[in-house]
Formats: structure tokens, sequence, C-alpha cells
């Protein structure tokens, strides 16, 4: 979330803010609250200090009236403390849950749109396919070559779940791997992360477990939720915690399944495994320095390695600058990567990488100690996706199937999955 003081201090361009990001925040009632919280805070100083001036006036009263009357009075005051402490909890409750309301700032250069479409390319790689015969889509080169059983997920867990079969999960893990070989070598420290996470990590990441609105599978009479992205639990590793300056930036990457409930999901990108329910998933997080600098470095490092990792295994893509209406609330700049679908004759995103500032270290109580500041100060965070299987996998199998009905299988990946081809 903002500074409390940046929001107030700055109604205008917040507003601005939240006018390109399609997000309905009502200012004033925050800058109303915080000037309630003040006033609470000051009435209450007030009565503390009374009850400590008044009892400090029984131990020398002579006259047992007088002191009866002090003690009453103490008493008066306790409760009065008490009834003023409960308001400004309420008070700051209500503020707390207002200011999260409030979207990150946005980069400057992130283009200003309400729409997906209005996002810009930034740049393309790889040549799109030439087929001298119709491509099939993911879903019939599956049935194919017997690599998913959709009725089978359906039967054991519901429409969205499958089976992943013989090559596709060699091919799944060879992706996996792929994915945390490349991490590695770049200097990042590999994690196996929690499916489950408190629901104050999922808050302090950004997203909502629970409501309407949700996206989240949430555990009936717990405060857990199941994750919807290692980002929520790299994130919440280091909460409550001050990094050591000098260790910084600190470069994780996580290895989780991803559950989403996909709630509203329709039409053809929902056909096969392009949106689902669960998921494998190598995630890429960094802690950085507090400056935007710093940040937007790292940002273009975690890019760079997302384009590195889909180039190695040959898949034409296009990197987008995502525009703000479609940057969700944590986010300060966010680029996408969307590979070639051939089995949809359109690019289907396949990763994120997000810079958040310090909007979800403000939320998570993550700080670091700069040598040239006093106190401490929130970090940066950021996130990317290295690997999210199911659509790595879709672009895998549509854009290296042959004519005569087999799939190659990418030269980067073969080591893991043993063989050069299905079918």
């Amino acid at each position: 979330m903002l500074d409390l003081n940046f929001i107030c201090d700055n109604v205008e361009a917040v507003s601005a803010n939240c006018r390109n990001r399609g997000v309905s925040v009502d200012l004033q009632a925050i800058a109303a609250l915080r000037q309630k919280r003040n006033e609470l805070i000051t009435q209450g100083d007030s009565v503390r200090k009374e009850q400590k001036e008044s009892a400090a006036l029984i131990p020398k009263a002579k006259d047992p009236a007088e002191r009866e009357g002090l003690i009453a009075r103490g008493k008066d005051l306790r409760e009065k403390v008490g009834s003023l402490d409960a308001e400004l909890e309420a008070v700051e409750g209500q503020l707390r849950e207002q200011q999260m309301r409030v979207p990150n700032m946005t980069h400057p250069d992130a283009p200003v749109g309400e729409l997906e479409s209005q996002s810009v390319i930034a740049r393309t790689w790889g040549e799109i396919p030439k087929f001298d015969f119709k491509p099939l889509d993911h879903v019939q080169l599956a049935e194919k070559h017997d690599l998913i059983d959709f009725d089978g997920g359906a039967r054991v867990a519901g429409s969205g779940f499958y089976f992943l079969k013989n090559e596709a999960v060699l091919l799944e893990m060879a992706l996996v791997q792929f994915a945390i070989e490349k991490l590695r070598k770049e200097g990042f420290t590999l994690h196996s992360t929690p499916d489950l996470a408190r629901q104050e990590v999922l808050i302090g990441t950004g997203y909502n477990p629970r409501g309407n609105e949700t996206q989240i599978y949430s555990i009936a009479n717990t405060d857990l939720s199941l994750v919807a992205t290692a980002e929520i639990t790299l994130g919440g590793l280091l909460r409550d915690s001050i990094i050591d300056f000098e260790k910084l930036p600190l470069k994780y990457a996580g290895v989780s399944h991803c559950f989403r409930t996909e709630a509203g999901a329709a039409g053809k990108a929902s056909r096969g495994i392009y949106r689902v329910h669960q998921f494998t998933k190598v995630e890429i997080f960094g802690f950085t320095a507090p400056d935007v600098a710093a940040s937007d470095a790292f940002h273009k490092e975690i890019v760079r390695i997302e384009e590195e990792i889909f180039q190695g295994l040959g898949l034409p893509y296009r990197v987008l600058d995502i525009c703000t209406g479609d940057l969700g609330g944590p986010a300060y700049r966010k680029f996408d990567l969307e590979c070639w679908m051939p089995g949809r004759g359109e690019y289907g995103e396949v990763t994120s990488a997000s810079n958040c500032t310090d909007y979800q270290s403000r939320r998570l109580a993550i700080r670091t100690k700069m040598p040239d500041k006093k106190g401490n100060v929130f970090v940066h965070t950021l996130n990317g996706t290295a690997v999210a299987v199911s659509r790595a996998l879709i672009a895998v199998l549509e854009n290296y199937q042959q004519a005569d009905g087999s799939i190659l299988i990418p030269p980067a990946l073969r080591k893991w999955v043993g063989q050069d081809k299905i079918g």
C-alpha cells in the first residue's frame, strides 16, 4: 500500500493515478479518517496525562472524601481511555481498509489506458511458424497422443482440472528443470514453497483471499488459503523482517503448485489448459534496495531471464508493456510475455513481470536500514514468471507439431524428456 502521508499530501496525483488505473477510491474519506485518528490519539494522550496526574494526587490526599473523589475520577478516566482506544482501533481499521484499496503509483513510462488492448508491444522475437498443413490445437494434439485426460480430471476434482499423461508429464518436469537450472546459474536461491499461506500474507502481497471477487481457494474454518502463485509465499517469507542492506538484492526462485478459481472465465481462452484451476509454476522474486533505479534494473533482469528462457525453447513471443488499467493493485510497472499459439492463431500470455516498489513490503513490514538514512526503510519487491507449465506446454505442443502428426521435443528439453519427439 502507499504511505498514508503520501496519499494525503498528494491527493491530486494519487487521484489521477486511480483514474488511469480504473480504480474508484474515496481519498477524502481517507483524509477524514486520518484526521479523526489524529484527534483520537490527541484526546487519548490528554486523558492519560490527566489520569496520571490524578493518580499521583491520591497518596497526598488527607481528606477521605477527596481521596474517594480522586479514585472515582481515576475510574472514570480509565473507562474514557478504554472507550477512546476502542474507537481509535475501529477508525484505524477503517483507515487501513481504505488505504489498502489505493493502488500503487505508476511508472511514468507505462502506457495509459483502461483496456488490455491499449498495452504497447515493446518488441517481438522469433518467426511465427508457417505450416503447410492445418495445425491442431493442444487439445487435439493431446487427444491424438494421449497426453492430457480432461474427463478424468473432471471426475476426480471437477471441471478445470486435468491429468497430464505420458510425455506430457516428462515435458512438465523438463520445463521446471530447464527454468530452475537457468535461475540457479543466474544466482537465484531455489525454494520449493508451501501450497498454503495465511490470510495476512495473501493480503500483504495484494491478493484478496475472501469475498465475492476473489480468485483464491480458501480453507474453511482456518486463516489459510491455497496460493495462486509462489509470489505469495516468497513475498511472505521475510514478513516482519529487517534485511541487511549489504545483502540486497535478494534473488529468490520458487517452485509451487498454483490454485485459482478462475471465476467468470469463459471463451476460447478457457479451452484446454490455458486457464485452469491448478498448474505448476516456477516463480522469480526479488527484494531490492528502496530505490526506483535499483528495482527498475532488477525488473529488466527478470524480463531478460524470461525472454532467454523462451528463446532457449525456440518459441516466438512478443513483450507487452502493460497499460495502467491492467496493472492490478501492487504493480508500478508490468511486462508480459505472450507466446504465439498456432491453435488459437494468436499470442497468449505465458509470463508476467512486475515491479511493485514498496507497495507489498509496506503491508508485509519488510525493511532495511540504509547507511545514509535514519530509521528503517521499506524495500522494493519484484516478481516474474519463469515458467507456468500449463501455458508453456501449450506453446511447445502447438509450435513443434509436424505434418506427420508427431511433435518434436525442443532441443533444450531433450536431455530430461529422453526422446526427440512424441509420436
